[in-house]
């Protein structure tokens, strides 16, 4: 299995430690040759949606991207990776990638200052489950076949729909890797209906 991580910007670096102590190969994806290489799966880590999206615009990243997603390629996208992948922020077209029935909040716990740490319910991975939160967004709600996997304080923090699957925490900032098997359970899974 190998997944292709998203290294524009951001803390994608964190994702690939997390994925090497499950035995995942990784590699990263900077431009448009590097991602034409096998993949099973896509991780879009945190950072800064705005400069993210342009990226892959410059680098011609953009369509290929959207379209593999579209065609089921299993994502998982955190914090700013959930921006993108939203179909709308606060009910309006988000224009970005948008490829998730989902509608986020940008920056709804406030800026750097509003960074916080918890630990909750995950479903379909447990209780107790470390989340680690810099200025991150949450899911306003979830539509068509998208579905709720976590809240927190009255918030949905994480979704999934279909191959997709979007935190608006980062789990690869802490030791527990449920989460990380969550998604390669995922792929297997996608693998496994084709």
């Amino acid at each position: 299995m190998r997944v292709a991580i998203l290294a524009l910007q951001g803390a994608f670096i964190e994702h690939e430690r997390m994925l090497a102590r499950l035995g995942v190969e990784t590699f990263e994806v900077r431009q448009l040759r590097d991602w034409e290489q096998h993949k099973d799966g896509l991780i879009i880590p945190g950072g800064e949606s705005t400069v993210q999206i342009k990226l892959l615009r410059d680098l011609g990243l953009y369509a290929p991207v959207a379209e593999a997603i579209k065609s089921g390629l299993p994502v998982f996208g955190t914090c700013a990776g959930l921006i993108m992948l939203a179909k709308t922020q606060d009910g309006e077209p988000a224009n970005r990638l948008s490829t998730m029935d989902i509608d986020v909040r940008r920056n709804a716990y406030g800026r750097q200052l509003g960074s916080f740490y918890t630990e909750a319910h995950f479903e379909g991975v447990g209780d107790d489950v470390p989340m680690t939160f810099i200025r991150a967004p949450y899911i306003n709600g979830v539509s068509a076949d998208a579905k709720t996997l976590a809240v927190v304080g009255g918030h949905i923090v994480a979704a999934r729909q279909g191959a997709q699957l979007v935190t608006a925490f980062h789990p690869e900032l802490n030791d527990d890797t449920r989460i990380h098997e969550y998604f390669i359970d995922m792929i297997r899974q996608s693998k496994s209906d084709m």
